[in-house]
């Protein structure tokens, strides 16, 4: 029981992937304007006050922007990022959020995102907010440097880490439109999700999009 114990207590982890990354905040590492894209103001977005209260005592940082395409094509981008990825401080999906606020979710899939040589795991849902706002939503989830697929893959990721001595970050990326073709807002989510990706640097990239290695 002894040697179980001391087992236990050397697998611990004692430090924080988080202190180990840039001490500048995503935000600003993220571009403000990049390949025909930038940040426009903010219109028409629904605001909970408690639920808003929950996102921020869960994460250490929240981004939220809306971008603008040289075309007029609009992308809300939701970014929440945390310190501690354990069972109690778990990115909060879009799937449980959004009915919260009064979305339907009329589907949810799993899917790809292929930028580079990355393979990227997402969800996909379609909601509404009533007839006169559908919202095709792209989402991924990372656990310090990886994209992670499912839960199975989230608790080995964090083992991973937990074995080398450390507490994993991890963030959501999400990506909306209000948009009632939802093929084309998932490829216009997929194509800002690429020219993102070119605009990063080599540790913004791996923070913000993970792998799979």
């Amino acid at each position: 029981m002894l040697v179980c114990a001391l087992g236990a207590q050397h697998l611990k982890p004692g430090r924080f992937l988080a202190d180990q990354r840039s001490a500048a905040k995503i935000e600003d590492r993220l571009p403000r304007e990049f390949a025909g894209w930038k940040i426009a103001p903010v219109a028409g977005v629904l605001v909970n006050p408690q639920q808003d209260k929950l996102i921020n005592s869960l994460y250490a940082e929240v981004i939220n922007r809306t971008y603008v395409s040289s075309s007029g094509q609009r992308l809300m981008l939701s970014i929440s990022y945390g310190r501690n990825q354990s069972d109690n401080l778990q990115v909060h999906k879009p799937e449980v959020c959004y009915p919260a606020q009064g979305f339907q979710v009329q589907s949810l899939n799993q899917g790809e995102l292929r930028i580079d040589d990355q393979v990227i795991p997402v969800r996909r849902l379609e909601t509404t907010f009533g007839p006169a706002r559908p919202e095709p939503v792209t989402y991924w989830t990372t656990v310090g440097d990886h994209a992670v697929a499912s839960g199975t893959d989230k608790k080995l990721q964090e083992m991973r880490y937990a074995f080398k001595g450390f507490v994993a970050d991890g963030l959501l990326f999400r990506m909306s439109s209000i948009d009632p073709d939802s093929k084309r807002a998932f490829e216009t989510h997929s194509r800002f999700a690429a020219d993102l990706y070119a605009a990063l640097g080599p540790a913004e990239r791996r923070q913000l999009f993970g792998s799979l290695d």
